[in-house]
């Protein structure tokens, strides 16, 4: 049976994967570099509050924050509620105002593994012509993105797209350490999509141009939101991914739309 690795064995790989000394770390904590030395390498036992107090310097998320706890052999610190139970009624009702009130632009509420967990009407735009395997739950949307038979054929600067997606996918498969989110980008690698150019010195960020059913060139600007002081871990791993109009033509086309407006 395979030992489970110790918090301090933990702490020190988060460390590392922060790019940070020992010494940094103790500074930024306000910790003696020897004590910090003797957490890690198992001399010395960190108490609750000490694991947390690096767990927040170094930006662990909330539930590898309540693993690193475990391993110390102390209680989570931070619950973790379904998105339709009692204590989640509140963000469950903000989420869908939000969602709603984006339209008749598309938007949709993404988990830590790019699942999706809900979205407006809008979204229809995109998942219209996908194939139906791609569409049964749980919808990834990054594999619904850069699938062959999901949106990729109807995305105009593919590569752009594609290299955008790829390089986020993978700085967050290596700021959590997440081996699932490492797989999912060694799968959309794999998928055809080009080799990107440059982006034109006009352009300030890469856009989605995507080719309605009607053949019409749409163009968006995406932004990623999440909720502000979450305690509790699935809260914390929600992200709203909204599309917004990058140009007029776009903006009149969907305002003018009845399929999705």
């Amino acid at each position: 049976m395979t030992k489970s690795p110790a918090a301090g064995e933990l702490l020190r790989e988060w460390r590392q994967r922060r790019h940070l000394s020992q010494l940094d770390l103790a500074i930024e904590a306000n910790v003696s570099s020897r004590h910090l030395s003797f957490v890690e390498t198992g001399r010395a036992r960190p108490t609750s509050e000490m694991i947390l107090r690096l767990a927040e310097h170094l930006d662990i998320p909330l539930r590898e924050r309540n693993t690193l706890l475990l391993a110390g052999g102390f209680a989570p610190a931070y619950p973790e509620h379904g998105l339709d139970e009692p204590e989640l009624t509140a963000v469950r009702q903000a989420l869908a105002r939000v969602l709603k009130g984006h339209e008749p632009y598309p938007a949709a509420v993404v988990n830590r593994h790019w699942e999706l967990v809900d979205a407006n009407t809008a979204i229809a735009l995109f998942t219209e012509n996908a194939a139906p395997h791609l569409l049964e739950p749980p919808v990834n949307a990054l594999r619904l993105s850069l699938h062959p038979d999901g949106m990729a054929p109807r995305i105009a600067n593919l590569p752009e797209w594609r290299a955008h997606l790829l390089a986020r996918l993978h700085r967050q498969a290596q700021a959590t350490g997440d081996p699932k989110l490492a797989e999912l980008h060694a799968e959309l690698a794999a998928y055809p999509g080009g080799e990107a150019h440059s982006p034109p010195a006009t352009d300030v960020v890469v856009p989605l141009r995507y080719k309605s059913p009607a053949e019409t060139e749409l163009s968006f600007i995406s932004i990623t939101a999440v909720l502000g002081t979450p305690m509790d871990v699935t809260v914390e791993e929600l992200a709203i991914e909204s599309f917004y109009p990058a140009d007029e033509q776009t903006a009149a086309a969907l305002a003018a739309s009845t399929r999705w407006g």
